[in-house]
């Protein structure tokens, strides 16, 4: 199985002048921008115009690396976390699933593993140093 390890910065309304700056101090190129205002039940989250044009996943790409660049939802400091956490990509749910329980011994569910619309697992868990990681799933190839 194949696993990577990404940097992911999460902020408070910045993300989008954090990848600007990124893109000019790093020479990254911006492959992926999401908003949770595209979200597929954005509509009944009831979230504000600001939270729906907040970034909810970015990919940026420089050399032979990936960035991953965020922000959390207003209001929601305690759910953001430190501002650098470690995304791990799994190749599938029972991987997913096997890291997450690993990394929840003695830690603490910041938010549990379930499908979501750009994941079929996608959940965050503090370990047990206080380390945060988020686990994403590669979608199947069709």
């Amino acid at each position: 199985m194949t696993y990577k390890a990404t940097p992911f910065i999460l902020l408070d309304g910045q993300a989008r002048e954090a990848i600007r700056f990124y893109e000019s101090a790093l020479g990254a190129q911006v492959v992926l921008v999401k908003t949770y205002g595209e979200a597929p039940d954005a509509d009944d989250q009831g979230l504000s115009a600001e939270a729906r044009e907040r970034v909810t996943h970015s990919v940026l790409v420089f050399g032979g690396a990936e960035l991953y660049v965020a922000d959390c939802l207003p209001g929601e400091p305690a759910h953001a976390g430190p501002r650098v956490q470690i995304c791990i990509t799994a190749p599938d749910v029972a991987a997913s699933t096997r890291i997450f329980d690993a990394l929840r011994d003695g830690g603490e569910v910041v938010a549990p593993l379930a499908p979501i619309y750009f994941s079929p697992a996608y959940g965050i868990v503090r370990d047990k140093f206080g380390v945060t990681f988020q686990i994403f799933t590669e979608r199947p190839a069709n």
